[in-house]
């Protein structure tokens, strides 16, 4: 890829990888300006930022 430098072995892999940089990510991260085309990815996005761990193993309750 021209922009990211990432390789691939299909030429097909390579044109699905650049819509990726070509479509606008129009919901922004607060804390550190990452930008995500859905507002749900955000949401999940922000748990890096809070630390928050909503789901719960029902055997070891390890939160994840």
């Amino acid at each position: 890829c021209g922009r990211c430098g990432r390789r691939f072995s299909w030429r097909e892999s390579l044109v699905i990888h650049q819509r990726s940089h070509a479509l606008e990510r129009s919901h922004k991260c607060p804390d550190c300006g990452r930008g995500f085309r859905h507002s749900g990815n955000l949401l999940v996005h922000l748990r890096v930022h809070t630390g928050e761990r909503p789901f719960a193993c029902p055997q070891c309750d390890k939160a994840f």
